[in-house]
């Protein structure tokens, strides 16, 4: 049985809206890990929240509390695509770092395993619970702690470049290189401190675009269009 972690762009959720959500976008994705999940492949989920919030971009709000803002941003998130997902018919709960009352519970490696064995698709918000992390750093942490087979990484771009391809129209997409190339290079795969992380543990990624037909699901076998990041 294969477990991975799938890490949606909040951006990409929102579809050409660029903001808030997309629920024909947020459904096909649904569908897609329903697929999965049918199949026998156990799902976490880890959602970014720049769909709603990108707090680094302001000079006048404190950063420990516009990252807090980020995580709330990512609760939301994943209450809202856990209830699109639980329309199509999968069971679903979301962890959080802290405590958000009935919304969430708290997680645990032992609570994820126990839903997991379940069928349950398993949501990873609110971020480390720690200012100065991007999404990206419990994305690599969480498939860590429940020894995921694998780190989906579903973006607006279809892989990994060796320069930005929407202001170099030579930009080169990489379809298998190694983390170490990653971070020599500093391609921003995922930060610095989440590819660091990735490496230290041997945490296998792929960087696909979320919006190509059914990308999910050929990430998953390994049959896709996007980049491979080995270890």
């Amino acid at each position: 049985m294969m477990r991975i972690l799938l890490k949606l762009s909040g951006e990409a959720l929102a579809g050409d809206k660029k903001t808030g959500f997309d629920e024909a976008t947020v459904r096909k994705v649904a569908l897609q890990v329903k697929q999965l999940v049918d199949d026998g492949t156990e799902v976490g989920i880890v959602i970014g929240g720049g769909n709603f919030w990108r707090g680094r971009t302001s000079e006048n709000i404190d950063r420990v509390k516009a990252d807090q803002i980020g995580m709330l941003a990512t609760v939301m998130n994943c209450i809202y695509v856990s209830e699109i997902f639980r329309s199509v018919g999968m069971m679903t709960n979301i962890l959080t770092p802290f405590e958000c009352g009935s919304f969430t519970k708290l997680f645990s490696k032992d609570r994820a395993n126990k839903y997991f064995a379940k069928g349950m698709v398993v949501f990873f918000a609110g971020g480390t619970g720690h200012p100065c992390f991007s999404t990206d750093t419990p994305a690599v942490l969480r498939s860590i702690e429940v020894d995921a087979d694998c780190l989906l990484l579903a973006k607006s771009i279809d892989g990994v470049y060796d320069s930005d391809p929407a202001k170099n129209p030579d930009a080169k997409r990489y379809d298998t290189l190694s983390i170490d190339e990653v971070i020599a290079k500093n391609l921003q795969v995922v930060d610095m401190t989440a590819s660091i992380l990735a490496r230290d543990n041997k945490v296998p990624m792929r960087v696909f675009a979320l919006q190509e037909e059914n990308s999910i699901i050929k990430a998953c076998s390994g049959d896709f269009n996007g980049t491979t990041v080995t270890v």
